[in-house]
């Protein structure tokens, strides 16, 4: 399951961070961060994915 949400974190971010912790302070924060740049977006997606266990 992490293999997919990572995939996931690499096209649509948000969306990566939304399956892994749900909505909250992590998921607007990763929305934040991916409009201000997408790289930025895709490392706190897989930061979050891969400690959120």
């Amino acid at each position: 399951m992490n293999l997919l949400r990572f995939v996931i974190s690499i096209l649509i971010p948000p969306l990566g961070v939304l399956l892994t912790v749900g909505f909250g302070l992590h998921f607007v924060l990763n929305v934040l961060l991916t409009i201000l740049g997408y790289l930025p977006g895709v490392i706190h997606a897989v930061w979050i994915i891969f400690t959120k266990r």
